[in-house]
This record gives structure tokens, sequence and C-alpha cells, in this order.
């Protein structure tokens, strides 16, 4: 789906137990603690702690009398994949598949999605092809249709696709998944000749296929095709119509700048909201804040609220983005504020949309102080934070303060973290052939080099530098090849001015 809330409740927090399998054997009280609660405490900083693995976890759980019954096991797969534990899914099916479980076609589905999103598209096509026949069917060859769309594959996923044709194992949900890619490749033409294939085939559309038809037509600028859309999905299908149709109703009338109609569409989608469902608040804040409607904003936070017995950090966050968007300063902090005093689990996503709207307001000494109380509170800025200072110093000229903050921030990279885009790497490189700092401007190439970042953009830079304090570098072009970054005519004559 194309609306989909940023932030997810990370479990590793709640789960924060540590035990060994020595613990567990002599514990009664850790003999008591549920599968799914032993496997989500599995998380980075507690398995590199105890050394515990999922396997482990769930041998230790068999050697303790327990039977795991097939519902239960399947029931922690799909909470772990829920919070992003792909790794650790992963290792539960294959667990329960060297244990002789009998999997079903959609267990190897979930596998093949799982192999995707772990060790990539080859691992998923080679579990795909060890499957025997009578396994691949629709939930599999669905799956690997899947990982090919989300990969952007065309060529591969329309030969799939006409494969599952051949042997009629194709279905809506197949279908979606080529309208889908066709969307994300901004080729709506297509998903009106898909669509029309489906229908011919005997294959009725579901919610998903008429949202992303709507998508279509906005694509193209048509807001009376998505208005069209609507209309056959209310008239002949409002059993389908839930708050999702209109908040993606919503959005494309906000894209549209129609923010009239985009009010209407919330308004009926506030009408469809089923009780208990937190997420469609979330929206609904979101998408008022797209009209601008402060007001409608607050009304919904409060309606969150009362709706729930707590508030948690993801709607904190989502309603401190919506207040950020509409530049409601005092309003933001208020609520931040508010969040700061009540939360129990610190969420730097939080503090940073707090601190980005300070540093817009030119308060850096309270930016600061948040940064400073997260390591209190034992969390600590992140890349982002970082990042958000390093966008300000050099928003406002500050090169010294901004070049210790690059450095800061490289010091802490590990396995690819985080790179600088081309547009601070270039502001960087621009101001030290302005200012003719070659140590400056070579010290900051060794940081993009340790980033895996030094480019051939970066290099013709780093020459414009020399050229500009008129010095020379006799070494560069050894340099560029070492670095194997391919030649063309300016790098050529930068070369011989500097060599």
């Amino acid at each position: 789906m194309m609306m989909s809330v940023g932030g997810r409740e990370s479990v590793g927090r709640i789960c924060c137990l540590q035990y060994s399998t020595l613990a567990m054997e002599s514990n009664e009280e850790t003999r008591t603690i549920p599968l799914y609660k032993r496997l989500s405490a599995l998380g980075k900083a507690a398995a590199e702690s105890s050394g515990e693995t999922v396997t482990k976890t769930l041998n230790q759980y068999v050697r303790e009398g327990r039977v795991i019954k097939k519902y239960e096991i399947q029931n922690c797969v799909q909470q772990l994949r829920k919070y992003k534990r792909f790794h650790h899914a992963l290792e539960v099916i294959e667990w329960m598949e060297k244990r002789g479980t009998n999997l079903s076609h959609k267990d190897f589905a979930i596998r093949i999605d799982l192999l995707l999103k772990t060790k990539g598209i080859e691992s998923a096509e080679e579990y795909f092809k060890s499957l025997p026949a009578t396994a691949k069917k629709v939930f599999t060859y669905g799956a690997l249709l899947n990982c090919y769309c989300q990969n952007k594959m065309t060529e591969k996923a329309i030969a799939l696709f006409e494969r599952m044709c051949e042997l009629n194992v194709v279905s809506t949900l197949a279908y979606n998944n080529l309208i889908s890619l066709y969307l994300t490749l901004r080729q709506p033409e297509e998903v009106f000749i898909i669509v029309k294939k489906m229908k011919e085939r005997g294959l009725l559309p579901d919610m998903f296929t008429y949202v992303f038809l709507m998508r279509s037509h906005a694509l193209l600028k048509d807001i009376d095709g998505v208005e069209r859309v609507l209309k056959e999905l209310e008239t002949e299908h409002s059993d389908m119509c839930s708050w999702t149709t209109y908040s993606n109703l919503a959005a494309i009338y906000i894209e549209a700048s129609l923010f009239e109609k985009a009010e209407s569409a919330l308004v009926k989608f506030e009408k469809n909201i089923m009780p208990r469902d937190r997420s469609a608040y979330r929206y609904l804040i979101s998408l008022y804040a797209g009209c601008s409607n402060l007001s409608e904003v607050h009304r919904v936070w409060k309606s969150l609220k009362s709706a729930f017995p707590t508030t948690t950090n993801l709607d904190y966050l989502v309603t401190l983005q919506a207040l950020a968007k509409l530049d409601s300063f005092h309003v933001l902090l208020r609520c931040f504020e508010d969040w700061v005093s009540s939360s129990t689990s610190y969420d730097m996503r939080i503090a940073n949309v707090m601190i980005s709207a300070l540093l817009r307001q030119d308060m850096v000494e309270e930016a600061s102080n948040i940064c400073e109380d997260s390591i209190k509170r034992g969390s600590g800025p992140n890349f982002k934070t970082q990042e958000l200072f390093l966008d300000y110093y050099i928003r406002n000229v500050q090169w010294d303060l901004a070049f210790s903050c690059m450095e800061a921030t490289v010091s802490k990279v590990k396995n690819n973290e985080w790179k600088p885009n081309e547009e601070k790497v270039s502001a960087f490189l621009k101001h030290f052939e302005k200012t003719k700092d070659i140590a400056r401007a070579e010290e900051f190439c060794k940081m993009l080099k340790k980033l895996n970042c030094l480019d051939l953009k970066a290099y013709r830079l780093l020459l414009c530098t020399y050229v500009a304090a008129k010095e020379k570098e006799p070494g560069m072009r050894k340099r560029l090849e070492s670095d194997e970054i391919e030649m063309n005519t300016e790098i050529e004559e930068l070369l011989r001015r500097v060599s």
C-alpha cells in the first residue's frame, strides 16, 4: 500500500531481557516466559551480549518439556516480520523445517520473502527453484513475483507473470503486484491495460486494485478519472470502501492542491474508522497537516488521546511531524514537552523533530540541550541528529563548525551506515575551492574515502581547489587510477594543470 506511517514501535525496547541457557534451566520465573517474548528479547544488543540465538532459544524451550504448536510458532514469525526482525523470522522457519515440521505453501512463500529481505534476490530465486513441483503454487509463485516487483526487475516479473498465467496460478494479488511495479516505474498507462486483462480473465479487482487505479489517473493529473474510479467502487463494491480508500483519495487531492476536496474525503475517512484503529488517527493527523488545517490536527490529536488509555511514541511522532509541517512552533514545543514528561522510553526520532524545529529558529543551544538530555535518558544523537546540525552549519556558512561536525559524524560510521548526500559534498568542496584551502579539501576527501563515496565529482572539485590555489600535485593521476575513477576530458585537462 502507498500510505505507510513512517515509524514502528520497537519490540527491542520493551524486551531488554537477557538470559542464558543455564539461567533458563534453573530459574522457574524464566521458565514461565512465553515463547514470543523470549524471541523478541533477542534484540541486537541482547544477542551480542548473551550469545543467544533464535535456534538456541527454541531448543531450550523444547528441552523444558514444552510442546510448540505450529500455529504458535507461525504467530511468532508473523510478529517478528511485523517488527522487521527478518533475520530472526527466517531462523524460526529454518528451525521448523529442520525439525520436520510440515510447512504449508504460505510458509514457503514467507520464506521466499524473508530470503529477499535478508540475503537478496538470488537467494530467494534459488530457494524457489529448490522447492518440489507440488509446492510451486499460487502463494510461492506470487512471493517470487513480489520479489521481482520490489526490485523493479521488469523483464523477470513479466516473464514469471506470463508463466503463472499459463499454469493458471495467477491471482488478484499477482495482478496487483504487477500494477504496483508499473506505478513505481511511473507508467500508469500499463496499469489500465493490466486491469482490463484482469477483468477479462474473470478476476475481480479488490480495494487495492481500485486504489492503484486512482493513483494511476492521479499520475496523469486526471482527477476526473480518479473520481470515476471512486464512483465505480462506491456504486458497485461499496463493501470494499474503507478509511484506506478515502485516505488515498485525500492524498491525491492534496498532491493536486485541491484542499477542499481533500477535506471532504477526510470527512468520509473519519466515518469509516473502525473502533480502536490507532493507525487511522495517525493518517488523519498527517493528512489534515497536508491540508494546512491546524485546528483539525488538534481535534484529531485530542480524539486519539481520549480513544486510547495510552499514547505511544509513534502517536507523538506523527503529531509532532504534522505540527512541524504546519510551522506551529509553540504548539510543537508544548507537545514535545508533554511527551518528555510522560514517555517511559526515549525515541530519538521524536527528539530529532524538535531539534530540527529549534535549528530553524536558530536556537542552537536549546537543540544541543535536547541532545544532552537524550544521552542522560539512555538514547543519544543518531546520524539523523548529526545531519540536522551539519545542515544548519552549512546553511549558516559556519564552515569550521560544519567541518568539525562532519569529522565527528564520520568517526562514528561503521559498515556504510551513513553517507553525505551530493549537495553536502559539493557545498564543502566548493567552499574549499573558493577559499583555496587545499589542506581541508584533502582532509574532507579522506573522510569521503572512508565512507566509500569519493567519486569522480568529488575528485573534480578537489582538482579545482588545486587549480584555484595554483598548487601542484604530481601524484594525483595515480590516486585517481588507484580509486578506479573513470577519466573524462575535463578531468584530463585539470590533471594537466596540477601535474
